[in-house]
């Protein structure tokens, strides 16, 4: 019996990579979306061959929103399955004094994916079935003074996505909230993370299958990280806004 097509947007992140390989190895085919994806040649060879599914290339970008509808009638074949891996963090300094910068970061993190998921929404309710995966962070359940620009856009997604779900949950689409915490990715390289609170991409691609396979809304990485956000969410303002986070 075929499997779902995994349609992976944001296809050149180390998550997006990671996912792919995971659906790939269960059997399904896939399709790799990012800017330049010719560059992404190698790693759908590298696929294919590994896992004996096909994998195709399609060049997206996410801060070209007029250019969605066109981006998913031009794949092969509609995905049911589809998942959101694109993101930028850029530094939260350069955010505070450059309105590009932090423009930058929003439409990556909010604009972009919400763009493209609500496209794909539409037709998946229209066929009856599908899932969407957004992959937000926890760095949008409470705004912190280190990273609050990329925060407030995760937090943009995640509720944009709670909706979604709610708003599909009787059309037959499935709707995922990917909550990781700290990845080890490219994105992260600069900074002293804590091993123990430090997810590998391939973790996080496990957990997504995981979560597609069972019907799971909203996952933590690790468990750790419900706990950590459940504290902080909790801490009272006038403390909260004293505290170095």
């Amino acid at each position: 019996m075929s499997k779902d097509s995994v349609l992976i947007l944001g296809a050149r992140s180390d998550i997006g990579l990671a996912v792919a390989h995971k659906f790939a190895s269960l059997g399904h085919p896939i399709q790799l979306a990012a800017r330049n994806v010719e560059t992404l040649e190698p790693n759908r060879a590298d696929i294919t061959t590994r896992y004996k599914v096909d994998v195709t290339l399609h060049e997206f970008d996410a801060l070209q929103p007029d250019s969605f509808a066109g981006f998913v009638d031009s794949l092969p074949k509609l995905p049911l399955i589809a998942v959101s891996a694109v993101g930028f963090m850029g530094e939260q300094s350069q955010n505070e004094q450059d309105l590009a910068a932090s423009s930058l970061v929003m439409r990556s993190n909010y604009e972009g994916p919400v763009g493209i998921l609500a496209e794909l929404a539409n037709r998946f309710e229209t066929h009856g079935s599908g899932t969407l995966v957004g992959i937000s962070s926890v760095a949008g359940l409470r705004g912190r003074a280190t990273n609050y620009v990329y925060g407030s856009a995760k937090a943009g997604f995640t509720a944009f996505l709670s909706g979604l779900r709610n708003r599909l949950a009787k059309k037959g689409v499935h709707v995922v909230t990917v909550l990781p915490g700290f990845v080890a990715t490219q994105m992260t390289e600069n900074m002293d993370l804590p091993e123990w609170l430090t997810a590998q991409p391939m973790e996080v691609a496990e957990k997504i299958a995981t979560a597609v396979e069972g019907g799971k809304n909203v996952i933590y990485v690790r468990s750790i990280w419900w706990l950590i956000m459940t504290i902080i969410c909790n801490i009272p303002e006038n403390v909260f806004k004293k505290l170095k986070l």
